[in-house]
């Protein structure tokens, strides 16, 4: 009786699962912030769709590990990069997953800054096209949507602009819209390597207490042609992610960030809790706030808790 009458029904093809890639071949470089979480080489990435799919995980985001950096982060828009390797071999041999990458520079930079940096800031208006370079590059590997996560004011816009220029128009933008700079994205840090080398990020980042804030920047991404917009982290905020589904008719995401799987999976480890239990719970939680679909690294234990019948 009491799943017949469910209000909120979980299903693994509301999860994306958070993928780190880097070059390389047979490759998984365990991340110790992230248990359960590895670097993945493209071919290994193949195979970590491949399940994904089995389980009915639609769809992956991926996040690149340069090989070298500098102070534009150049390597993010290289057609040789990891991520647009992978996006070619996940296209090629798992078509029929959905293929989002995140679009940033924070992982490629010296300086781990998501923009260029003039004068010891960084620069938002010089920032736009490099943005919009490495969407394009993202767009002619195959990626099915590209994720601008860097926070500049009009980046939407201007990577719309330079997707549709370039015969791009059918790929989708998924805007990090409501992004606060929160202390939940250590452990990602640690496995991007994208911690800033001074300063912090909060000259471009949310400030979290400012929900009004957030409810304004997703109205300009969508009216710069978002597709759809992302509150980001999850479960300190699931009161944005209700007024930003009261508000818009737009699908929306939510990610469950890597502070908050790092916490969930110390917490199992000491025999504090029941992973599962919680998980399931957890992001039950995010989808009954009214996220459409959630970036998850449990992404792959959940849905074979809910395969198993939940």
């Amino acid at each position: 009786m009491r799943a017949v009458v469910r209000e909120t029904r979980l299903t693994a093809d509301r999860l994306v699962a958070g993928f780190f890639v880097r070059h390389g071949k047979g490759l998984r470089q365990a991340i110790s912030s992230l248990p359960g979480v590895s670097r993945l080489s493209p071919d290994e990435a193949v195979a970590e769709a491949q399940e994904l799919r089995s389980l009915g995980v639609p769809a992956v985001i991926l996040f690149g590990i340069p090989e070298k950096k500098d102070d534009t982060g150049s390597e993010a828009w290289d057609d040789g990069a990891a991520v647009q390797e992978t996006v070619r071999r996940l296209k090629k041999e798992v078509p029929e997953i959905l293929v989002v990458t995140d679009v940033c520079l924070d992982e490629y930079t010296s300086h781990g800054h998501c923009g260029v940096i003039r004068d010891g800031e960084v620069d938002n208006d010089a920032t736009l096209p490099l943005l919009a370079k490495v969407a394009l590059a993202q767009a002619r590997a195959g990626s099915d949507v590209v994720a601008p996560s860097d926070m500049m004011d009009g980046r939407v816009g201007a990577i719309r602009r330079a997707l549709d220029g370039n015969g791009f128009e059918q790929t989708a933008i998924l805007a990090y819209s409501a992004k606060s700079a929160s202390a939940f994205y250590g452990p990602f840090r640690e496995a991007a390597d994208s911690a800033p080398k001074f300063g912090d990020r909060r000259g471009y980042q949310m400030d979290a207490s400012n929900g009004r804030e957030m409810m304004r920047e997703i109205a300009l991404d969508l009216e710069e042609g978002a597709d759809a917009v992302m509150v980001k982290p999850a479960l300190a905020y699931f009161d944005v992610i209700r007024q930003a589904r009261d508000r818009f008719d737009a699908p929306i995401a939510a990610y469950n960030v890597s502070g908050e799987y790092a916490m969930v999976k110390a917490a199992a480890a000491n025999g504090w809790i029941d992973e599962k239990r919680i998980v399931l719970e957890i992001l039950t939680g995010i989808v009954r706030a009214g996220a459409d679909f959630v970036i998850t690294y449990h992404a792959r234990d959940a849905a074979r808790w809910l395969k198993e019948g939940g």
